[in-house]
């Protein structure tokens, strides 16, 4: 007899288990089903090893220009492996922390493969196989690195973040990362402040090139004084083991066909969904390439089987897949969105962090709006003076009659947690004089926000 669910939820991703989480604490029986750890990309793959090899390079970084600080530190140095222990030990207590949580709300969590069998059926693969009734599923599968079929792009020199995030071999004298993108941009930070020379390929005609122009411009000319080779408009045709354990890639650019050779290569070209196997061929909802359909409530075209997160082809953000997964259940039991969609920050965790909410200047007029914005540089901020930051700003899109804040496009120290202020602006249609009305303390990087919205008066 096969046991019966209000809720199946496959994938134990941020979706996932924040879709599982809700579903419980509106009464349903929920199964959660997940054949890797619970977590999925984000904590296993992703944000969370990411930030920690980010947080470790950016404090070795500091510690050799200590000096700048009126600090001695001497013979500086870092293991890449006690780095790995270091991210694994931070993975493991969140993924413990996650599993606790859906212990106290009486999940039940399936190690297995799924596959959805039917319209309320899942057949789960494990140590053993075994079939699940459900009134409802939600599947949150997550994705996977997407690699071009690049000649020589199977060389064991070549990696995709999976397997550079868990990387302990000697630190690369120059490692060569196709893609400008974000996850291509953080770990050019990571190795350029670990001493590695990092060479950036990519084919579009800027980094970041779904920001803000200023901001991909900033971050590439730090950058660049940093030591780093950007290279934009660059298509790769080719990679090629050479001697001495290196690796040969032919690319164009400007119409020219050049080469360089490094001893590691990362593809950072976005990521794909994890859907395959995952629907039985009489049981396949409409999908848009690789991509499942669902409407603005996440239903897919078979009506008692909802998808969140990375396999609908929507943003594929780590916060977005979590929002979407409580929505998607709230709606499952008749009620209303706890939280708004439309509003989506971004974050780039580089050095300085990058972070954008809302319009860009750019997109607001070419919706036809009044727009204009202000930029406040950091480098009058007195926090951002005393911790020695780099080039930074803060800066306000609003809408010229009315005053409401339309976006925010941020480079500075801690833009990742300044965001959420101007998230909440945007969302609740606050005015430039209404975030001016607010006292922040003093010294700190908020003092940023207070200035930039001060110059919009």
């Amino acid at each position: 007899m096969m046991d019966l669910y209000d809720l199946i939820v496959i994938g134990a991703g941020p979706g996932g288990y924040e879709a599982a989480l809700e579903g419980a604490s509106l009464g349903m029986k929920t199964a959660l089903v997940e054949k890797n750890e619970v977590g999925g990309t984000c904590l296993n793959r992703g944000c969370i090893p990411t930030k920690s090899l980010l947080h470790a390079s950016g404090l070795f970084r500091e510690m050799k220009n200590a000096c700048l600080f009126g600090l001695s530190a001497e013979q500086v140095s870092f293991s890449l492996e006690s780095i790995q222990r270091y991210k694994e030990e931070n993975v493991r207590k969140l993924r413990l922390g996650i599993e606790q949580r859906l212990g106290k709300q009486k999940i039940t969590l399936f190690r297995g493969t799924a596959a959805v069998t039917g319209p309320h059926e899942v057949k789960i693969s494990g140590k053993e196989e075994q079939v699940i009734e459900g009134r409802l599923i939600l599947a949150a599968p997550g994705s996977v690195p997407s690699v071009p079929p690049v000649p020589g792009g199977d060389s064991p020199l070549v990696m995709t973040s999976d397997e550079l995030l868990s990387y302990q071999g000697p630190v690369f004298s120059r490692l060569l990362i196709i893609g400008g993108g974000v996850i291509g941009m953080e770990f050019a930070s990571v190795f350029q402040a670990l001493g590695s020379q990092v060479v950036v390929l990519e084919a579009m005609d800027r980094i970041l090139a779904n920001f803000d122009k200023e901001l991909s411009q900033s971050l590439k000319m730090l950058m660049k004084k940093r030591g780093a080779e950007i290279h934009t408009a660059a298509q790769v045709i080719s990679l090629q083991e050479a001697p001495g354990n290196k690796v040969l890639c032919h690319y164009k650019e400007k119409e020219h066909t050049l080469c360089l050779e490094a001893d590691g290569v990362l593809f950072a070209t976005g990521r794909k969904p994890c859907i395959s196997g995952l629907f039985s061929p009489g049981c396949r909802p409409a999908m848009d390439r690789e991509c499942l359909l669902t409407d603005e409530n996440f239903r897919t075209s078979i009506p008692s089987i909802y998808a969140v997160g990375d396999a609908t082809g929507k943003i594929q953000l780590a916060h977005a897949a979590a929002a979407q997964g409580i929505c998607a259940v709230r709606h499952m039991a008749g009620k209303a969105p706890a939280i708004r969609l439309d509003i989506v920050p971004s974050c780039v965790y580089t050095d300085p962090e990058i972070a954008s909410v809302g319009m860009t200047l750019e997109k607001a007029i070419a919706a036809g709006i009044d727009a204009q914005s202000r930029k406040y540089p950091m480098s009058a901020n007195g926090k951002s003076v005393l911790t020695l930051q780099e080039r930074g700003f803060v800066k306000v899109v609003y809408d010229r009659e009315s005053h409401k804040v339309l976006g925010a496009q941020l480079m500075c120290a801690r833009a990742s947690d300044l965001i959420s202020e101007f998230t909440s602006a945007v969302a609740h249609g606050f005015t430039v004089e209404q975030m001016a009305e607010v006292i922040r303390p003093h010294p700190s990087f908020s003092e940023g926000i207070s200035e930039a919205v001060n110059l919009c008066l």
